[in-house]
């Protein structure tokens, strides 16, 4: 039995022990949980910001957990917070248990461009009843909303990066167009546009905030007619956009009345012919019905020589060319040696060679007896250019061009011609020889050319005791002629003077008076013939002018004139289309070989008549420029043999001086560049005519009776020559060619019955243009000599057909200009024939003991 009792305990006891010791766990456990009384106790909501890219966030108020078991271990502890919520990224760490403070963060990146805010729940935990967390309490759920805080991170980026607008001409606009630009930040800070700018600087231009562009002042199609600018843009943040806009403004022309597709300058190389001025003009009327269109283009050259682009040479020298009768006497002379009466006067500048001389009422020449012409019989001509303005004061005194006038004793005038008023008068009073009777004496003409101070071509016809005006061309009749006596026949001297009246007698000392204010030049005198119309509208003619291109092709519905200087052509038709075509064809041509460079004004004026209508519309005029370039210039030389060494008896025979003499011309390149003109190069030969060549005796004059020079007429047949001859030389003129001016040079003889003569020199030079080209000046020297030895030329010899002796004999031979030794070459020829040039072959075996033989 006691056995038994004893086993029951060894098995029982156990249990029993470990009942107990649970017993004992159960009974601390409800003793701890009787301590957890309370729930945990967190704010009912919360309101959070995190700034994107950043993991923490500022709660208000602060995550702070408050339980009222505390200060009990666990059980007024803290032990986590529990965040619910689809997708929030944020999570809840405790950082003090005790005071239950905790921190929400970010647990991934947050942007706020693609969410700005969160709404979830958060909850607190305590420790429970142990370390293990055991009957832990948990707190009511609070709602949290986070706003994610923006960082300015993006630029502003316009819409599109190209914008155009227009503006119509003269208009101010509030606003052409409008510019727009985003940011993609999510804040209204940093993604909202608070400002543009205009980076192009000096603008007529301005932009607002909203981006509206508006034009600041009126714009002009024709100053500018489009504009480009750069704009920016700013965000509220003042981040700038990193790319600018272009802005594209076209300022649209109102419709103007007037003439389109027109350009300010033409420019005209010399030789080219015609060249339209306006090639793609026309005549817009912005819809406007016109019943018929005229217009007027004047070319205007007042400015260029004596009133438009003239041929400059010598007056002598344009009337031969014109076909003027011979005999003119020119009063105005180039001064010279022989003519140098006209030395003292004042010249014009000299543009272009016209040869102009201006008088301001105290100079004035005396023309010499020699050149003055002695009998102007009953017909005879004046001409001259003139340019002349009104007298000063109310009543001017005589201004006188041309008088001859008494030189001694008396003051009769003889015949003058002068300016009164503004009336151009003509004096002729004839003498009792000429008749008895009352006669024509004064012949008075009012003409508006006379005070306009433009240049104007006179030439008064006289056939007496008929007297006609021609100015620039055109006739006119005097509106009062005066009758007078004859003048009573003196054995008194009478003087010729230019630019005022001689008046030698009545007056304790002779002088000038009646001074002429103007300009003159080409003043001639002829008598014994009047002009025909042909020569006067010759003398006068422009070369440069108006024209029209293919006028067989003029649509026959134009109508068109010109005014005899071509310098005014008027235009009119009734369908506007081919007003356009035709005016298109309108041309400038300047016909002189070398013509004066500079600008020529072009000026259209435009009347429209419209159906029906009181009112037409306006057509402005139309001012252009033609430039007429620098010409390329020629360079003039003469050549030939520079020294003659000849037996007396060969010059009392007579010489030819320039048997070997050649005139040719080079053209010296001018490039335009601009209006500058450069020279930069010698082309070719080139052909131009001469108007004079003047051969000149240097050291004393010839000696009259002993020493002449000598040019058979026949020299001149058949061209446009003439030559005067003196002792001081000999001057060929007229407008020709450089081989008609050297055939009549080579046939020039030089004649001398001196004995003893030394040497004698002679200079030749030629010109063009009345001296605007000159040549060089070649001098030949002519020796006396009784050898016939060369030291450095060979010598070409003319032998006669009846010379049957053929040994060198001097007083066989006709000796002809030295040729350099190298210039010389045998050439075979007929030795029977007459006039034969046969030279033995020394050209290149020339030394100072080398003799000339020749064969016969």
């Amino acid at each position: 039995m006691a056995l038994s009792v004893c086993l029951l305990c060894l098995f029982v006891l156990p249990v029993c022990v470990s009942s107990f010791e649970r017993k004992g766990e159960n009974v601390v456990n409800e003793v701890l949980w009787s301590l957890n009384k309370h729930k945990p106790w967190i704010e009912t909501s919360y309101r959070g910001l995190i700034t994107e890219n950043t993991d923490e966030v500022l709660l208000d108020p602060p995550l702070v957990a408050l339980d009222k078991d505390a200060p009990v271990p666990y059980a007024g502890e803290i032990c986590a917070f529990r965040v619910y919520g689809l997708d929030a990224p944020f999570e809840a760490v405790v950082l003090n248990r005790t005071s239950g403070e905790g921190q929400l963060r970010a647990h991934r990146p947050i942007d706020c461009e693609h969410q700005r805010e969160y709404t979830f729940i958060i909850q607190a935990h305590d420790c429970g009843g142990g370390p293990g967390g055991t009957g832990g309490k948990r707190s009511h759920k609070a709602v949290v909303h986070v706003q994610v805080g923006d960082v300015n991170e993006f630029s502003p980026v316009f819409s599109s990066l190209e914008y155009s607008g227009s503006v119509l001409e003269g208009r101010v606009y509030d606003s052409i167009l409008q510019v727009q630009a985003t940011d993609e930040d999510c804040s209204p800070q940093y993604s909202q546009i608070c400002n543009y700018q205009i980076t192009t600087e000096d603008t007529p231009f301005a932009i607002d905030r909203n981006g509206n562009i508006r034009n600041t002042e009126s714009l002009s199609f024709d100053t500018q007619p489009h504009y480009e600018i750069s704009v920016t843009a700013f965000d509220c943040g003042q981040k700038k956009a990193k790319h600018s806009a272009t802005v594209h403004i076209h300022v649209k022309p109102i419709c103007k009345p007037g003439w389109r597709g027109w350009t300010k300058r033409v420019d005209y190389e010399p030789g080219i012919g015609s060249k339209q001025l306006f090639p793609k003009m026309h005549l817009e009327t912005c819809e406007g019905a016109v019943s018929s269109v005229q217009t007027t283009v004047e070319l205007q050259t007042r400015h260029i020589g004596k009133g438009c682009d003239r041929e400059t040479y010598s007056e002598k020298s344009l009337q031969k060319l014109c076909g003027a009768s011979s005999g003119s006497t020119d009063l105005l002379p180039a001064p010279s040696a022989a003519f140098n009466w006209t030395a003292s006067l004042m010249t014009d500048g000299g543009r272009d060679s016209d040869l102009i001389y201006r008088f301001d009422g105290r100079q004035a020449a005396n023309i010499p007896d020699w050149i003055t012409p002695q009998n102007l019989t009953d017909q005879f001509t004046i001409a001259t250019w003139m340019k002349h303005g009104p007298s000063p004061g109310l009543r001017g005194e005589k201004e006188t061009l041309l008088c001859n006038s008494d030189k001694t004793e008396m003051n009769r005038h003889h015949y003058s011609l002068y300016v009164h008023n503004c009336r151009l008068v003509f004096l002729l009073r004839r003498d009792f020889t000429q008749g008895d009777s009352f006669r024509p004496a004064e012949f008075h003409w009012k003409l508006e050319q006379i005070c306009d101070k433009e240049w104007h071509y006179y030439v008064i016809n006289v056939e007496f005791p008929v007297v006609a005006l021609y100015v620039d061309g055109v006739t006119y009749d005097p509106y009062l002629v005066t009758d007078d006596w004859p003048i009573h026949s003196s054995q008194i001297d009478v003087q010729l003077t230019v630019g005022a009246c001689w008046q030698g007698g009545e007056v304790s000392k002779a002088r000038f008076t009646q001074h002429f204010r103007g300009s003159l030049s080409g003043l001639t005198l002829r008598p014994g013939k009047i002009e025909s119309q042909k020569v006067i509208s010759c003398l006068q003619a422009c070369k440069e002018g108006l024209d029209i291109t293919s006028l067989e092709s003029m649509d026959k519905g134009i109508k068109f004139h010109f005014n005899p200087a071509q310098s005014v052509l008027v235009m009119e038709g009734e369908d506007l289309e081919q007003v356009n075509t035709a005016l298109r064809k309108v041309s400038y041509i300047n016909s002189r070989q070398f013509p004066t460079p500079g600008t020529r004004r072009i000026h259209i004026s435009t009347t429209v008549q419209c159906f029906g209508e009181d009112v037409c519309i306006s057509i402005p005029d139309i001012e252009a420029i033609v430039m007429v370039m620098q010409p390329s210039e020629p360079r003039i030389t003469i050549t030939g043999a520079e020294q003659l060494n000849m037996p007396a008896s060969d010059l009392a025979l007579g010489l030819l001086l320039f048997r070997d003499l050649h005139i040719f011309s080079t053209l010296i390149l001018t490039e335009n560049l601009g209006d500058v003109a450069e020279k930069s190069g010698v082309l070719d030969e080139m052909v131009h005519n001469l108007d004079y060549c003047d051969i000149l005796v240097l050291g004393e004059e010839l000696k009259k009776g002993l020493e002449s020079l000598h040019l058979p007429r026949s020299a001149l047949l058949g061209k446009h020559l003439d030559y005067t001859n003196s002792t001081t030389g000999m001057s060929i003129y007229g407008v020709d060619s450089m081989s008609h001016y050297a055939q009549v040079i080579r046939q020039v003889r030089f004649q001398s019955l001196r004995t003893g003569m030394s040497a004698r020199s002679f200079r030749v030079s030629c010109s063009e243009l009345n001296g605007r080209y000159t040549s060089n000046q070649f001098t030949l020297q002519v020796r006396e000599s009784d050898k016939f030895i060369s030291s450095t030329y060979c010598i070409a010899a003319l032998c006669s057909s009846t010379v049957t002796d053929c040994s060198p004999s001097v007083s066989l031979m006709l000796y002809y200009p030295l040729l350099p030794c190298s210039s010389v070459v045998t050439t075979p020829m007929d030795p029977h024939r007459a006039g034969a040039i046969w030279v033995v072959d020394h050209s290149q075996h020339c030394s100072n003991t080398d003799i000339v033989v020749v064969v016969c």
